[in-house]
């Protein structure tokens, strides 16, 4: 991790999670953070949860004297309409979100969601006050045909909004293979993507921002690797699933980005 981009661990809670769920995780994780705060002072990294949609009012409620803030997992193209069972951007600024995860490989396979979709979901979040959480990342087919950077430099093209600065935009890679496998690439091979990422990053917003835009690494981060993979120099954080269900584990990751 490059010196001045403050590391941000986020928690996608996916579809998971009733009332009691949401109230004892985020009720565990601030006791962590308190007893964290009480031996070490404030802490050198940012804490974002992400819950399903029905928890964010709870979580944020329950969380609401602590520095951990709330996002949502997915927003509508437009600001309010006739899109029955969608949330838009502006709803969850109401709800006093600060990001939005757009483009996750989830929704862009479950929803044929194209980058152009993506893109104007990430315009509608920054549009909101959001910060877009925009992800990317190749599946194991792309990998083994040897597509990754030309699969991981379209959809950062295509993804990322008109306007996007270090401060309204936060660029996740998840190859598609490695979530919830168990897999991950090798430290090497998930630094070569995310310097590929900034590159492409400098093309569309200029190198100054590009150097400050946070870029986080997901696909099975857990415990056992995140301090090798927040270690690495364009590593800055990490968007974690199914480790952010256990609140020792996700807080464990955290920890490890400044160990």
């Amino acid at each position: 991790m490059a010196q001045g981009r403050r590391p941000l661990i986020a928690g996608n809670w996916k579809m998971n999670g009733l009332w009691d769920d949401g109230v004892e995780r985020a009720e565990t994780l601030m006791r962590l953070m308190q007893d964290a705060e009480a031996a070490q002072g404030p802490l050198p990294f940012d804490l974002l949860l992400c819950p399903p949609a029905t928890l964010i009012g709870v979580v944020h409620f329950t969380l609401a004297n602590t520095s951990i803030t709330v996002g949502g997992q997915d927003c509508h193209t437009k600001a309010s309409g006739a899109h029955t069972g969608d949330v838009s951007a502006s709803m969850l600024k109401d709800l006093d979100c600060t990001h939005v995860i757009v483009g996750h490989s989830e929704r862009r396979a479950d929803h044929a969601e194209s980058d152009a979709v993506v893109e104007a979901k990430a315009q509608a979040a920054v549009a909101a006050g959001l910060c877009a959480i925009v992800c990317v990342g190749e599946t194991e087919a792309q990998r083994d045909a040897g597509r990754t950077a030309e699969i991981v430099a379209r959809q950062v093209k295509g993804s990322i909004p008109t306007g996007a600065n270090s401060q309204n935009l936060v660029v996740a890679y998840e190859p598609v293979w490695a979530i919830g496998t168990g897999k991950t690439p090798t430290a090497p091979e998930v630094q070569e993507v995310h310097a590929l990422i900034r590159a492409r990053l400098a093309d569309l917003i200029g190198a100054a921002e590009a150097a400050k835009t946070r870029i986080l690494y997901g696909g099975s981060v857990k415990p056992s690797n995140a301090k090798e993979l927040l270690a690495l120099p364009d590593v800055d954080g990490a968007l974690v699933g199914g480790a952010s269900l256990v609140a020792g584990d996700f807080w464990a990751i955290a920890a490890a980005s400044t160990a």
